[in-house]
């Protein structure tokens, strides 16, 4: 009997295990199939963004390059028609066999690599008299005060104006073709940083005050760098106003650069000539645009 007895015990024990058993087996598979379809979700999720990402970078893209397809193309029809004279404006045929041409016999590389080297050394000189001038500016009551009606009454004067008192002063040689080129890179330069030093963050300014930082620390560590997106857009626009100085700089007496082959081009009616010299101007502007927006992106990563 009491054999019976162990052995009904031991069965139910048996079958307790079991249950418990099915039951865990059971809330694992539950979990996994729960786990299955909320990662299958998030797949279907992430991919259906990545879809929207990429679609979304695509129609930017798009928009990016319509305008300048629809010009070309309009240019392009406009031109081509046999009725049309050329001499009003160059087809767009002519204009890219002249740009290989030009390529081909290293006319025009070498006309670039003259005016690049002329566009940076003005570029360099605004850059650094205009971000030392403009931070003492910006810092200074005095130093505002003192130079405002100066610079006021010279920013509105366009540097072609100059061109007689700088060959007055410098003669025709290349001093006098950098100098009215940094005298169009200076102004936007001194502008942009004095206003980016004067405006920039009161609490910064008001928590260095209270924690009485010293005033080279304050400069360097706080003014200057909250200041950096207004010293990069002074770049950009001082950058951009060089290459627009640079074919009335070379107008002083000059036989190379682009500036001087859009000339000789337009006394001998060689329009396409012009417009090649035009689009090389805008295309390495853009490009170096490009380089200082890469620079800026990288050096203000907080701004992001």
């Amino acid at each position: 009997m009491a054999d019976e007895i162990i052995l009904v015990g031991i069965k139910k024990d048996v079958e307790v295990l079991h249950e418990e058993n099915h039951r865990k087996n059971f809330h694992r598979a539950t979990k996994k199939a729960e786990e299955k379809n909320i990662s299958e979700s998030e797949v279907t999720i992430i991919d259906t963004e990545k879809d929207n990402s990429s679609k979304k970078k695509i129609f930017e893209r798009i928009e990016y390059f319509l305008p300048m397809t629809v010009l070309l193309l309009t240019w392009y029809l406009v031109t081509c028609r046999s009725t049309y004279h050329s001499v009003l404006f160059p087809s767009l045929a002519a204009v890219a066999t002249t740009f290989v041409q030009k390529i081909a016999d290293l006319s025009l590389l070498r006309a670039i690599a003259i005016s690049l080297l002329r566009v940076l050394k003005g570029f360099a000189i605004s850059g650094i008299l205009g971000i030392s001038l403009g931070i003492l500016i910006g810092l200074s009551k005095h130093a505002q005060r003192l130079t405002d009606l100066f610079i006021q009454v010279l920013k509105p004067i366009p540097p072609i104006a100059w061109i007689p008192i700088v060959i007055l002063w410098l003669g025709i040689g290349e001093e006098s073709k950098v100098f009215l080129i940094f005298l169009g890179g200076f102004f936007p330069m001194l502008q942009n940083v004095s206003d980016g030093i004067r405006y920039s963050d009161k609490k910064l300014t008001e928590v260095a005050e209270v924690m009485e930082t010293p005033k080279k620390k304050y400069i360097f560590h706080l003014v200057i760098p909250s200041a950096l997106p207004s010293i990069f857009t002074g770049c950009r626009i001082s950058l951009g106003t060089c290459w627009t100085c640079l074919v009335a700089a070379e107008l002083v007496a000059s036989n190379d650069g682009i500036g001087y082959m859009i000339s000789n081009a337009r006394n001998f009616g060689r329009m396409d000539i012009v417009i090649v010299g035009m689009l090389s101007i805008g295309i390495i502007g853009k490009l170096m645009d490009v380089v200082l927006n890469a620079v800026e992106k990288r050096v203000l990563k907080w701004k992001a």
